[in-house]
């Protein structure tokens, strides 16, 4: 049977517009899918393009993709810790001496494979209070009342002479602030003997002596968290028309910190797996 076509005098439909209508009617029509997180998606838009659905990250997942991050703890204990519960036998661990500090690289490359070495954990000591007052007085001489002071204020660090004759020998700078030094003479024994007089004016003023030590032993923990310290200091003085002036030099502080400062690492490189070495140095940045 011959098919019969009108002309209506309207130009026929393009198939291919024909197609993407079908198309958009369906992804209109379509049902909406669940996607799972973790996974990466491609799709076709309606006009042609490619896109990339990505659902690895946190925001999806609710899991970092890695850890990253500087952890600062004060003390050997809690950088074992922290250690223990984020190292591994592939972690780096570098000591630099001049800054005093431990810094380890939790997730350093692998011999294998490289890592991201962005999770770190960081050991920066803090000299202690005690510390810090006696260096803040090293190398300084001071009128007698102040170093007086300084000396009943700091008893407790003393070992030698004890805490008893340190108070005496202060009360007694205390006494005679308004007394006039006259003469210093050192004794056998290392000890100094100072002479003053206590009204210069009076044909009878008071005359005394004082005696001090040659050297003070102090017990000092130079950072929080490390053990005491033997400590020596030597006395200083002057005399002048401004009165009796004194105070210490410590002897080789330095070598004190680099002592405190090896028995941390050592107490560090006994407390992590035998397998992971301490470095002299700093990771890289």
């Amino acid at each position: 049977m011959p098919v019969l076509t009108y002309d209506t005098g309207l130009p026929l439909p393009d198939q291919r517009n024909v197609a993407q209508a079908v198309v958009d009617v369906a992804l209109r029509s379509a049902r909406p899918a669940e996607l799972t997180p973790g996974k990466v998606y491609s799709l076709v838009t309606p006009d042609g393009k490619a896109h990339q659905l990505d659902l690895t990250g946190p925001k999806f997942t609710g899991v970092p993709p890695r850890k990253t991050g500087t952890t600062t703890v004060r003390d050997v204990d809690s950088f074992l810790a922290y250690f223990d519960k984020h190292g591994d036998f592939d972690s780096e661990v570098y000591a630099d001496v001049e800054r005093h500090t431990i810094t380890a690289v939790l997730d350093a490359h692998q011999s294998d494979a490289p890592r991201w070495s962005e999770h770190r954990l960081h050991l920066s000591l803090r000299p202690t209070a005690a510390w810090r007052a006696w260096m803040g007085i090293d190398d300084r001489l001071m009128p007698q009342g102040d170093f007086a002071e300084f000396i009943e204020d700091n008893l407790v660090d003393l070992v030698e002479p004890d805490s008893a004759t340190m108070l005496e020998l202060a009360e007694s700078f205390q006494a005679t602030t308004s007394a006039e030094f006259q003469s210093s003479q050192r004794l056998d024994s290392g000890q100094r003997r100072f002479s003053y007089v206590e009204d210069v004016q009076a044909k009878a003023g008071h005359r005394g002596d004082i005696t001090i030590p040659g050297t003070l032993t102090l017990a000092l923990r130079p950072f929080e968290g490390s053990e005491p310290y033997r400590v020596i200091a030597r006395f200083k003085y002057r005399l002048s028309k401004e009165g009796l002036r004194l105070g210490i030099k410590i002897e080789r502080p330095g070598d004190v910190l680099a002592a405190a400062f090896e028995d941390i690492r050592t107490l560090v490189d006994n407390g992590i797996p035998e397998e992971i070495a301490v470095l002299n140095g700093s990771p890289l940045h």
